[in-house]
């Protein structure tokens, strides 16, 4: 036969178990207190990924908008056709630049 007082004993000790367990995972957990400067460092590199990405489509748009067909930008239009084609004439000096 068992005692009333140990069956309450064991609850307790689960429910202790229960959030010492949950204590644990809130602080060592994927998303707990050790992971969070883990987490706001890789926002911090998204963000600037991002930031350099949005840069990067704003000139190609820009670049689309010189090229619409109804009003095309002349020196694009022929610096495009000099890289792509390879056309140049004997008196003029090719000069590269890098991109960033």
């Amino acid at each position: 036969m068992r005692r009333p007082g140990t069956d309450n004993r064991l609850k307790r000790v689960v429910a202790l178990c229960g959030l010492l367990l949950l204590a644990g995972y809130a602080v060592a957990g994927p998303t707990g207190l050790l992971a969070w400067s883990e987490n706001a460092a890789a926002l911090q590199q998204r963000e600037a990924e991002i930031a350099q990405l949005t840069a990067k489509r704003d000139a190609l748009r820009n670049r689309v908008m010189l090229l619409d067909p109804e009003a095309a930008d002349p020196d694009l239009a022929s610096e495009l056709v000099r890289d792509q084609l390879g056309v140049m004439r004997e008196d003029e000096v090719v000069i590269t630049l890098e991109d960033e």
